[in-house]
């Protein structure tokens, strides 16, 4: 590669970066500021209040239950107490039964970590209770005893709770702009799903198929955003009223999750449909019509389930997607839409709880849902 081509990519790769880093940063200036006034809270108490010296690990607690991470804050907070209190018990009945050193120092390290994973699975838990029992071991305990560290950790977990239910964000923005993105995501999968086979383009149909197998990722972490928001909700008297709303969604995302995945059967069916030319043009025409019409359906869901309106707002939107969908499951036979070869068949009835489980996510029973489509 010229040098010149080299230091154009380098000088792209750079500004990317920057443009992530900068949105990244500017996502996070509300948690940064939380975390920062819980963490020198927490080490203000404390030391001012409790009178402990230099409490470093209550800010550390505090740093660690509120975080970044995507983990339910409430267990983080039992993960750092517990794991805190449990390592320092470790560190101290070894201590007593194997004396100062390294090689000492080495062997409560490995059978803590051990305990901890026969324990639970938390990383935090297993960092934790070997840290402390490793401390214990190595550093001379603090003034007012080695459980004092433990009470700087309860310290902290208790502000990282206390700021989470003080926070002003709505706990519902990060789940419902998830939802967003992955019905956005489904809609464009069906579309280029319906543009290749009105193009018989079996690359095309593809490329959905691909596509839709990477909303994996996205579809995991609107899993995660909504069990982190209804622990908000619960512990936070402000959000508890979205507790309802949350749990809607929750159920609705879990139709969402099989809509997906019969998003992929359906584009995998549709690349054998195109290289085995199994459609008339007629049926090309009304199949493609029909996979379409419920990409807008999918588009009118996205308002309901992610949008900031009001309750009757995001009803009639709901409603509206339901009507829609309705629509399209009456049209879903192979008669109505003059499929006469097998695969054809397969393909739309392949379609059909795809159809369903958006249905279903618009708050329909099975059965209702069932009863929309086409008995002809």
């Amino acid at each position: 590669m010229p040098a010149r081509d080299r230091l154009s990519a380098t000088r792209g790769f750079l500004r990317d970066r920057f443009r992530v880093g900068l949105k990244r940063s500017g996502a996070s200036v509300l948690p940064a500021l939380q975390m920062t006034i819980c963490a020198v809270g927490a080490y203000a108490f404390a030391e001012y209040v409790l009178g402990h010296e230099a409490p470093l690990f209550a800010a550390t607690a505090a740093l660690i239950s509120l975080g970044f991470s995507r983990e339910p804050r409430m267990r983080r907070v039992l993960e750092v107490g517990i794991g805190c209190t449990l390592g320092i018990t470790v560190g101290e009945l070894l201590l007593h039964l194997l004396g100062n050193g390294l090689w000492q120092a080495g062997v409560v390290l490995f059978v803590s970590l051990l305990l901890a994973r026969f324990l639970d699975r938390g990383v935090i838990f297993t960092t934790q209770l070997g840290l402390q029992s490793l401390l214990v071991v190595l550093l001379p305990a603090p003034d007012g005893g080695v459980f004092t560290r433990s009470a700087d950790a309860v310290v902290g977990g208790v502000f990282a709770l206390i700021v989470t239910m003080l926070a002003p964000r709505d706990p519902r923005r990060e789940p419902k702009s998830n939802v967003r993105e992955l019905l956005s995501e489904l809609s464009a999968v069906l579309r280029q799903t319906a543009e290749a086979l009105a193009r018989s383009d079996s690359t095309l149909a593809w490329h959905a198929l691909v596509r839709a197998r990477n909303t994996q990722p996205q579809l995991d972490l609107l899993a995660r955003s909504i069990r982190d928001a209804r622990e908000v909700a619960q512990i936070s008297p402000a959000y508890r009223r979205y507790l309802a709303e949350l749990g809607d969604l929750r159920g609705s995302v879990s139709y969402l999750d099989l809509a997906i995945r019969n998003s992929r059967v359906l584009a995998r069916r549709t690349t054998s449909v195109i290289n085995h030319a199994a459609l008339s043009d007629e049926a090309v025409e009304k199949v493609s019509e029909v996979i379409n019409d419920t990409a807008d359906a999918v588009d009118v869901l996205a308002r309901a389930l992610g949008g900031g309106e009001s309750p009757a707002m995001r009803e009639r939107h709901l409603r509206q997607a339901r009507n829609e969908l309705a629509a399209v499951g009456s049209r879903l036979h192979p008669e109505s839409l003059d499929v006469t070869d097998l695969q054809g068949d397969a393909l739309v009835m392949l379609f059909r709880p795809l159809v369903v489980d958006l249905l279903e996510a618009t708050g329909l029973t099975h059965e209702e849902a069932v009863s929309c489509l086409s008995k002809v």
